[in-house]
């Protein structure tokens, strides 16, 4: 594997009785696509939010390029290289697209000019400079996870976590986020991707890292999760083992 960008430690999270997440360890090599999968409940979000600064665990801890950044504000780590998107997707529904990613590359600095050229480039690279001056109100669900992109772009990451790329996207849609994703990868950006969709995960990811009830459970390549007896019993069902 690459040098490590990302380290996550023994990352665990109650609330109240309930273990969000539980000793949960795993590395994302720089330049790696790592994929994030487990049925609902297993955690996935909540690592997330533990990663970027969202919510503190209670014990554990989160290294990004070699610092310990288990206790940084998401602004901070925003700083340093670290964005995210939402499984809800809120843009601001009477802001256009371009002003939209704006308010992404603003919080880097540099002032109105430089923030609307960084969304120009941003939106051209998700493909939505035809919807620049549209309000975000008006765009379907696969737009708005190119724009949500395009605002987490702007921030200039270095790594990039996705949530649910294709969660609610109608299927003709899905490959071009495919292809999105990939590109993103080919501009410099690791990314770690939750993801329902294991044709997603087997096309895009270097590993997959498996979630259970809070814990990690497996983790590998596509292909050895993809026939991991746990993961099988627990998540992909009995037909997928026939297959």
């Amino acid at each position: 594997m690459a040098e490590a960008l990302l380290t996550a430690e023994g990352l665990t999270k109650r609330f109240g009785g309930v273990y969000a997440n539980r000793e949960v360890s795993f590395e994302v090599g720089r330049g790696e696509i790592v994929g994030l999968i487990g049925p609902n409940g297993a955690g996935k979000t909540t690592l997330f939010n533990l990663v970027t600064g969202f919510v503190r665990p209670d014990s554990g801890r989160v290294r990004f390029a070699g610092a310990d950044v288990t206790r940084l504000r998401p602004d901070r780590l925003c700083h340093l290289g670290v964005a995210r998107t939402f499984q809800i997707l809120k843009p601001f529904p009477r802001l256009t697209v371009e002003e939209n990613v704006m308010i992404g590359a603003l919080a880097r600095g540099g002032g109105m000019s430089r923030a609307r050229e960084a969304a120009r480039r941003c939106l051209a690279l998700v493909g939505l400079e035809h919807k620049s001056g549209v309000l975000a109100r008006g765009l379907s669900t696969g737009q708005r996870k190119r724009l949500e992109m395009a605002r987490a772009l702007a921030t200039q990451p270095q790594l990039l976590l996705l949530d649910e790329i294709t969660g609610g996207v109608d299927q003709p849609s899905i490959p071009g986020l495919i292809e999105l994703v990939g590109r993103l990868r080919a501009e410099g950006v690791t990314l770690l991707v939750i993801e329902h969709n294991m044709r997603v995960i087997m096309g895009l990811a270097d590993r997959v890292v498996f979630l259970h009830l809070g814990e990690k459970l497996a983790e590998g390549t596509p292909q050895a999760i993809a026939s991991h007896p746990e993961v099988i019993a627990l998540y992909l069902g009995r037909q997928h083992e026939r297959s």
